[in-house]
């Protein structure tokens, strides 16, 4: 009898053990989930769709980002991703605020000369979250301004390293810096016009040695360029350090320029068999990306959310050191001359490669096919924040959370793309994406390898292809379809749903091009 009690003491003894364990552990996991998470989004200049390994096809070739195949096994890759635009300013000026260049003001390129850059009345994804408590830095290229308030530190974040504008947009202290190599900076004044051009360098435009900023203060200038990345990753690693030790939620935004113009630093020594000098550049970008990805899984694992994508698609004109637009060769373009990447709404220039990474949260080994864009990233981690934007100006993105945690299809109806240098005036929205299909009302050629352009042309009625069937933008559906016709009165239904009208250039002529393109008129 005594035995009996003892063990129905005992068994009640473990039980209540158990319980209290399990009532431990659920409040410790309802505890991380009410916690704010943090973000790191990693923006990779110029690289294609196809450099991803785990976008390639079994056997395609070998592949240099074993980092993000990884990341993309242990999370999602989003298969219909695209940048807001197929250049480097207006597509991180829509990334940070989550509006189209004629919205924000940023329709084309900020130079090494230019006075401005993002306006002032935007407010950054930075900003927002700043307010909302967030510890914020930024690391790697800005290129939306970089004299007096339009520096990063000025735009909502803590803490900058970086260069202010495209790694070829200064001469360094290694040649190197641009393909075919540029002389290196010579000692002494830095005004170098006259030395570059009496060299024959017609692609060393710049006047300036490229200066390296710590907040808003040059630290170097010229840039060792080869030691570039090592600064990058033990700076990254010591802002989740801080940020930890602060226990303050964060924003980290890497803007990493490896692809703008390949390097090729002695660590990752270009070998011919393994792809050469591009290839170098983009098995260190994707070392920079793994540091990164373990000291966040070190830190706070189950609480961090990693968003890896691209600016816009390769650079064409570099040849062997473009990178890989995979399937989509915009090969009706290519056939009547010019290149169908960067700065074209072809989809080489515009649909990159992107990752969605959250233990836990995210679906690991899940792909979406869901039509998503870098507009989407503002809406969406606001939306997991917990925090509003400013309620007084129109957004082009949408909350993508419910594709990211829960595995929905639930992207975007319709995409606009906007003209980015190749085709009709910078910025104008020219290009409609509708589920499956894209219509063109304008088309034009950025410059290939080889030099050729194309030519402008355009389209009344739009041109429209079927992506399903047509990755490499071939075969314009004919006219008299049924299938045409159904696309083209969905054009028209958008004009009465959608209002484009950018807040700081409502232009006549702006807003007629806008109606046109919704329209197909």
């Amino acid at each position: 009898m005594a035995g009996s009690v003892f063990l129905l003491l005992l068994a009640g003894t473990l039980l209540c053990g158990l319980l209290f364990h399990t009532v431990s552990q659920n409040e410790a996991g309802d505890r991380t989930r009410s916690r704010r998470p943090n973000f790191i989004i990693i923006l990779a200049d110029d690289i294609g769709w196809g450099d991803l390994g785990a976008n390639q096809q079994v056997g395609q070739r070998s592949s240099q980002t074993p980092h993000l195949d990884l990341m993309a096994q242990q999370g999602m890759r989003l298969t219909d991703f695209h940048s807001p635009a197929s250049t480097c300013s207006p597509s991180r000026a829509a990334l940070l605020t989550g509006r189209h260049g004629l919205r924000n003001g940023v329709t084309h390129n900020f130079a090494v000369g230019s006075v401005g850059g993002l306006p002032l009345s935007e407010t950054t994804l930075a900003e927002i979250l700043h307010q909302g408590g967030y510890y914020t830095a930024m690391i790697g290229k800005w290129h939306l301004g970089h004299n007096g308030p339009y520096s990063p530190t000025n735009r909502g974040f803590d803490y900058y390293l970086g260069i202010p504008y495209s790694n070829d947009m200064g001469c360094t202290d290694l040649p190197g810096y641009d393909l075919p190599s540029c002389p290196p900076c010579p000692p002494g004044p830095q005004i170098l016009h006259n030395r570059l051009k009496r060299s024959g360098y017609s692609s060393c435009y710049t006047k300036v040695a490229l200066p390296l900023f710590e907040n808003r203060t040059i630290v170097e200038q010229p840039l060792d360029l080869w030691r570039l990345t090592q600064r990058y990753t033990s700076t990254a690693l010591n802002v989740i350090h801080i940020a930890r030790e602060r226990g303050q939620p964060f924003l980290l935004y890497v803007a990493l320029a490896h692809m703008h113009v390949p390097l090729s630093p002695p660590s990752y020594a270009p070998n011919p068999s393994e792809g050469g000098v591009y290839a170098a550049s983009l098995r260190e970008m994707d070392g920079l990306v793994g540091a990164i990805k373990n000291a966040s899984d070190a830190s706070d694992k189950e609480n961090t959310l990693i968003w890896f994508t691209g600016d816009n698609g390769p650079w064409e004109q570099k040849c062997q050191y473009a990178g890989s637009v995979g399937p989509f060769l915009g090969k009706w373009q290519t056939s009547r001359g010019g290149g169908s990447a960067k700065r074209t709404t072809w989809e080489g220039g515009h649909r990159v490669p992107t990752v969605s990474y959250w233990p836990g949260r995210v679906p690991a080994n899940s792909t979406s096919s869901a039509l998503l864009s870098g507009l989407d990233i503002f809406p969406t981690l606001l939306s997991l924040a917990g925090v509003n934007p400013p309620s007084d100006r129109r957004y082009d993105g949408i909350d993508a959370t419910d594709v990211l945690l829960h595995g929905k299809e639930t992207g975007n109806e319709f995409l606009f793309h906007p003209n980015s240098g190749a085709a009709g005036k910078y910025g104008d929205l020219q290009t409609v994406r509708l589920g499956r299909h894209k219509a063109f009302y304008i088309t034009g050629a950025a410059e290939a390898c080889g030099g050729s352009t194309g030519r402008q042309e355009l389209h009344d009625p739009p041109m429209i292809f079927d992506l399903s069937v047509d990755k490499g933008e071939e075969r314009p559906l004919d006219p008299t379809t049924e299938e045409y016709k159904e696309v083209d009165e969905r054009s028209e239904e958008e004009k009465q749903i959608v209002e484009l009208a950018s807040a700081c250039c409502e232009e006549a002529g702006l807003w007629v091009i806008l109606l046109e393109v919704s329209t197909g008129d």
